[in-house]
């Protein structure tokens, strides 16, 4: 028997200066009142009508919530019982501790590193927060509530698991014997709405000349490739490239888990599915695509290659299907080639090195770089056409790039400049009836534009 009225404060957390998600849940008496209802929420409701956080489940949550405050004489302010009714509700039917970082528009990462270690990423760094779990069993019930509703399992035969949230975000789990620390979760937020381009200029992420370079490439149907490394924005730039695809045409989206948002009419959208438990049923991202070429695609968009399907993405692109746009992970323009040639290789056929080369020349017009900056800000640092072949060699020349200058107050300082370059494809541009200011190719004064 509990005594809630003798136990440490129950909201004393809640009053102190915290993050999202620092509450009462690691407090004795707050997980002595959660067990209690839960056993009567157990009791009184059908495990798996519980699985939802419907109106119903959380009406008998409430009930049964205020009853065992009652029967127990804890007092509590409007405030503080709202609060610790949302914690209970979190604990209970979502994702516990993590729903309050969810909420916070600003983190864009979590990192569960077992039950005592939450990292979170706000305005590109990484911080500890508060956050922690009772134990690896309740880590364990966050994931299950997370993967089983897409049909996965984790357990000790399939410790890993790739698996999205509701709203789109990107989940990956992984489980000992693998992991040494206890459960890992790596969430990777989805924004509420996707960025626009005039979004990207306010945040310093390209210039409004860039943005209307870009513009004119999407809408003359030339093939472009965003590439980076890990959380450089590459989903968020294919996004607002996406927005630039005249409406009346039909875009194919390929990916692994659904994070593209086309404000087009005609859009269909694929998403690959991973093997069930008896290890049947795996539709790849290379199946999608071939798949895609029998649906009448004006535009391809694949959310990113990064295997043998990569061949079939250039078969695509040089077979009339133009426009199309990808992601690829690398660290600069020119490693972005060399990566596309190892994937290929990848596709299991016995293809020349030289062949493959001239395959990417002739698929890929642009390649648009992104980094991430040392103040963990995400800009696009280089743009590139691809301009053919020259013997075995692929020739590619930058037409913009950021260049950085010094770093003030911790904030990165630098300007964005054209080379001077203006592209071989700009006839196509003109022939597609888009005018780009001349000026637009003409190298910046340091000394005007600073980002």
């Amino acid at each position: 028997m509990f005594n809630l009225k003798n136990s440490a404060d129950v909201d004393g957390r809640l009053r102190s200066s915290r993050l999202p998600g620092e509450r009462a849940s690691g407090n004795a008496a707050y997980i002595q009142l959660r067990d209690r209802v839960q056993q009567r929420l157990l009791a009184e409701i059908n495990p798996s009508a519980a699985r939802g956080d419907s109106t119903e489940v959380r009406q008998a949550v409430e009930r049964l919530f205020n009853e065992t405050l009652a029967e127990y004489g804890l007092p509590m302010s409007r405030l503080e019982r709202t609060d610790i009714f949302e914690q209970l509700l979190a604990d209970l039917l979502g994702l516990g501790p993590l729903e309050a970082l969810l909420a916070d528009d600003l983190i864009t990462e979590i990192l569960v590193n077992g039950p005592n270690m939450v990292y979170i990423e706000r305005s590109g760094k990484l911080e500890l927060c508060g956050v922690k779990f009772r134990d690896n069993e309740d880590v364990m019930r966050v994931v299950e509530r997370i993967v089983a509703p897409l049909g996965r399992r984790v357990d000790e035969s399939s410790p890993m698991v790739d698996a999205r949230l509701p709203d789109g975000s990107r989940v990956n789990v992984i489980i000992p014997p693998l992991s040494l620390i206890g459960p890992t979760i790596s969430i990777r937020k989805f924004p509420k709405h996707a960025l626009t381009p005039d979004e990207l200029i306010k945040k310093g992420a390209m210039t409004p000349g860039i943005a209307d370079f870009l513009r004119g490439c999407v809408k003359a149907a030339l093939n472009i490739v965003v590439s980076g490394g890990t959380g450089t924005g590459k989903t968020t730039v294919l996004n607002a490239l996406s927005s630039f695809i005249p409406e009346g045409e039909r875009i194919l989206t390929i990916e692994d888990a659904a994070e593209l948002r086309l404000q087009q009419q005609h859009v269909v959208r694929l998403e690959a599915r991973p093997a069930n438990v008896e290890g049947k049923g795996l539709i790849s991202i290379r199946q999608l695509v071939i798949n895609a070429l029998r649906m009448r695609p004006d535009r391809i968009v694949v959310g990113e290659v990064r295997g043998g399907e990569t061949l079939d993405m250039l078969q695509a692109m040089n077979t009339g299907h133009e426009g199309s746009l990808t992601t690829v992970h690398s660290n600069s323009a020119r490693d972005t080639l060399r990566r596309v040639e190892t994937m290929v290789l990848m596709a299991g056929m016995d293809l020349p090195l030289r062949a493959i080369r001239e395959q990417i020349a002739s698929a890929f017009d642009l390649i648009v770089h992104l980094g991430r900056l040392a103040d963990g800000s995400r800009k696009i640092v280089q743009i590139s056409e691809v301009q053919g072949m020259e013997g075995d060699t692929v020739v590619m020349q930058d037409i913009f790039q950021f260049v950085q200058t010094t770093v003030e107050n911790g904030k990165v300082q630098g300007y964005f400049t054209p080379t001077g370059v203006r592209p071989k494809f700009y006839g196509r541009l003109e022939a597609a009836g888009l005018f780009i200011q001349p000026s637009t190719f003409m190298p910046t004064d340091p000394g005007r534009i600073k980002r």
